[in-house]
């Protein structure tokens, strides 16, 4: 498979169902057929093997492709059966609270997909089906993904807040922050629930030192935590590859401070259980120096569309405000009367742009235009523009861009957490019943 095929397929992570084809029967020979069963009840749903058999044969697929060993059958089985229920959790709270992925919505990711693959959306689709994956399950293995994506920004990433003071203090604790040195971490999680009474942690405590003592006889680590590790990333062995020491939890950015690579952390306790953190190797330490960034002063007029507004009236919307703002009319009072950004307010204005800031078609637009210049109407995602330059300057953004990067890395951090805690949460009030026998 070409590599380009491999990233879309890295992309699908819902489990592929499979059908059974029947054999011709004669009487000479009687092939026995196998039924499907269920195998564990969440909530009012039922998993069945067919499910948990095609999610399997899919990690298979994929530990073949990377040279990964396998854990035992069981071992594997117990891991996805445990994905599939806390997924399966997740899709009944999103329909349970009307959360749902319109036609236009999956369209639209499905071509950005495409577009990242180089493809079009029929080529893609070509590619896909060479594969043995029908593009109506393509579809369906997208949308889910869609969801469960909004569902966690809803319930956990929309609730995050960053202050200013901690944003403060980061700077001032991590005086090393955005030195370029990039760590490759592998980590096992026993997650402990919800909870947990001091019986539970003295079990959990046992299954870690159960592990340190695997890994101290020179246990491979991915295969150890392939086969021991709760979180999401364990079957992949833990591995979260290349991050800066700034972009790991803080449990791990403190471990890899006294580790060499190769070398393996103490049991460490956090709120979602016990960690191990093993640091692969590390590369690169050359800090950034002072950053001189061209800064734009734009303002905008957004129309959106929606089934009221198609394209074609919000482009002609466009095209007759431009014609006004070229004969005198105020561009700040039209994005005050027409504009449906939140910027309508200040008169359409967005302040000083830095590159990257925006979307590409619009800073593409911006960035062809001269100050005090209006563009023609723009497409992006978010509907249709008009932009206007007010004035270019040259910026030390150090310290600017210091604070934002700290500020993203804690919200990364913070919702990392939330979002592993609110997953414990769900899991612990989620009814389940296995159904599981040994084969």
């Amino acid at each position: 498979m070409n590599r380009s095929l491999f990233l879309l397929r890295s992309l699908i992570v819902a489990g592929l169902s499979c059908v059974a084809l029947a054999q011709p029967v004669s009487a000479a020979s009687v092939r026995p057929v196998e039924v499907d069963r269920i195998i564990a009840v969440v909530n009012n749903e039922v998993i069945t093997s067919q499910e948990l058999r095609a999610r399997v044969d899919q990690i298979v697929r994929q530990f073949s492709r990377q040279g990964n060993q396998l854990p035992p059958q069981d071992v594997l089985q117990r891991q996805i059966l445990e994905r599939l229920i806390v997924e399966r959790a997740q899709l009944q709270l999103a329909r349970e609270t009307s959360l749902r992925v319109d036609d236009g919505m999956l369209e639209r990711a499905i071509a950005r997909i495409a577009e990242n693959n180089r493809l079009s959306p029929q080529e893609m689709r070509a590619a896909l089906e060479r594969d043995g994956v029908s593009w109506s399950r393509f579809r369906d293995e997208i949308r889910t993904e869609i969801l469960l994506t909004r569902l966690r920004e809803r319930e956990v990433d929309s609730k995050v807040v960053v202050t200013d003071a901690e944003v403060d203090n980061f700077l001032t604790n991590n005086p090393d922050a955005f030195s370029g040195v990039e760590y490759h971490v592998a980590h096992i999680l026993l997650r402990a629930p919800e909870g947990a009474s001091p019986e539970q942690i003295a079990r959990l405590r046992q299954r870690a030192e159960t592990v340190m003592a695997r890994l101290r006889s020179g246990e491979d680590f991915a295969r150890v935590a392939a086969e021991t590790s709760d979180a999401p990333d364990g079957l992949s062995g833990g591995d979260l590859g290349w991050r800066e020491r700034d972009r790991l939890p803080a449990l791990f950015a403190d471990a890899v401070r006294s580790l060499q690579p190769g070398q393996v952390s103490p049991v460490m306790r956090s709120a979602a259980g016990l960690h191990i953190v093993k640091l692969v190797e590390s590369r690169g330490g050359s800090a950034a120096g002072p950053q001189q960034l061209e800064q734009t002063h734009a303002r905008h007029i957004l129309i959106k569309t929606s089934e009221v507004v198609s394209d074609a009236e919000a482009e002609s919307r466009l095209l007759g405000l431009r014609e006004r703002v070229v004969n005198g009319a105020d561009f700040g009072e039209l994005a005050k009367a027409n504009s449906a950004d939140l910027s309508a307010a200040k008169g359409g204005d967005l302040g000083w742009v830095n590159p990257g800031d925006t979307v590409p078609e619009f800073e593409r637009a911006m960035n062809a235009l001269k100050p005090g210049e209006v563009s023609p109407p723009v497409h992006s995602p978010f509907g249709w523009h008009l932009i206007q330059v007010v004035e270019r300057r040259m910026q030390d953004v150090t310290d600017e861009r210091k604070r934002n990067a700290a500020r993203s890395i804690l919200r990364e951090r913070k919702s990392e957490d939330a979002y592993e805690d609110w997953v414990r949460q769900l899991r612990d009030s989620t009814y389940v019943e296995y159904r599981l026998e040994q084969e």
